[in-house]
């Protein structure tokens, strides 16, 4: 006879869709390792990391098409940080002075700063590599809001943060949401013989869009409002105020151990914080759990699939960490003097193991939710 999944369970074998946090876990950790560098190779390696990931492994539900959204917002960060250091100027001094643009007077109040003057490579270039590490950090971002079903995210959190996840994942799924409203509307505007370009187009498409954002939120809220969203189990005051003190207390040390391990040579006392820091928040969300009371149904497995996912996407950012620390010259290149960058060998090696999901990960199921 077939094997059966048991109940309650979500059966491992076939097209499935990966644990959200995985695809997460995974994207952040391309994201730490493009915040240690400015080097334009290893972003660019980055970002064609996770584009072939997300083709390799995207669904055809709506919120997966807003990659090319994310792509397009990078790109535009990247041309404002490159209008801003030719109209206000650079803090980095240059000599190779490539154009002239007039300059504004401004009063001596506003000294050190300049509207116009003379634009510099260095100056150029120093605009380049940090817009560019801008738009990889959202374009990373993008890609796990193509990957990750905002759904399935939402139904993985702990009982103590359901509240306040319901709030971030609505959040995160208004830029999907967006863009495939805004898709739809255009393809519309084409099959009635419109154009869908220019400043008319965009105006008439507008209205729409924010109208269907509305109906979604009043139907989120008469649904939630359906299912008995918000009741709570009774909890003592000594619990609920050991929960928040340990909850706030674990993530303070986890922030503060996460940037003292992105800045430069890292801090020796970083690693030991942020294992302190995920213990006391564990405990709290522990203790917080005591107040939920809904039931999950069918909850998402976290198999062999999951942990090569987002080791892999955890080891790319360990490693970039570690690589940077040893190279930073080729994970800084030069600006003054202006100087080619060099792609490592090994740090790019580190960064191709993002590619591992694009094998590993189950194909999900070419069905919308």
């Amino acid at each position: 006879m077939p094997r059966t999944a048991k109940s309650g369970t979500r059966s491992t074998f076939g097209p499935r869709q990966l644990h959200p946090g995985a695809w997460w876990l995974w994207a952040l950790g391309l994201a730490a390792a493009a915040s240690r560098t400015t080097n334009p190779l290893l972003l660019l390696l980055i970002v064609g990391v996770a584009g072939y990931v997300v083709a390799a492994r995207r669904s055809d539900a709506p919120w997966s098409r807003s990659y090319g959204a994310f792509l397009k917002l990078g790109l535009l960060v990247l041309a404002v940080r490159m209008v801003f250091a030719v109209l206000l100027g650079s803090p980095v001094p240059g000599s190779h002075v490539l154009f002239t643009l007039p300059q504004l007077p401004l009063p001596d109040w506003a000294r050190g700063v300049r509207i116009g003057g003379a634009v510099t490579l260095e100056g150029l270039l120093f605009a380049f590599y940090d817009g560019l590490k801008l738009a990889t950090l959202l374009i990373c971002v993008g890609a796990a809001n193509s990957l990750a079903s905002p759904s399935r995210l939402l139904r993985g959190l702990p009982g103590a943060l359901y509240e306040a996840g319901v709030a971030v994942v609505v959040a995160m799924t208004f830029a999907p949401n967006l863009v495939a409203d805004v898709q739809r509307l255009r393809s519309a505007r084409r099959l009635r013989g419109r154009s869908d370009r220019g400043v008319v187009a965009v105006l008439s498409v507008g209205l729409p869009v924010l109208e269907g954002a509305l109906e979604r939120s009043v139907s989120l809220a008469a649904s939630m409002d359906t299912r008995g969203f918000g009741r709570t189990a009774a909890v003592t005051r000594r619990i609920s105020r050991a929960t928040a003190a340990l909850t706030l207390l674990g993530l303070l040390g986890v922030c503060s151990a996460c940037y003292g391990l992105l800045a430069p040579g890292g801090a020796p006392w970083a690693f030991p914080v942020l294992l302190l820091g995920l213990a006391v928040t564990g405990a709290g969300l522990a203790l917080g759990s005591r107040r939920a009371v809904r039931t999950r149904y069918r909850p998402d497995p976290w198999a062999v699939p999951e942990w090569l996912v987002s080791g892999s996407g955890l080891a790319v950012g360990g490693l970039t960490i570690w690589f940077s620390g040893r190279y930073p010259e080729a994970f800084a290149p030069s600006v003054v003097p202006p100087a080619a960058p060099t792609l490592p060998l090994l740090p790019a090696a580190a960064v191709l193991l993002g590619l591992l999901p694009s094998v590993v990960a189950p194909e999900p199921p070419r069905s919308t939710q």
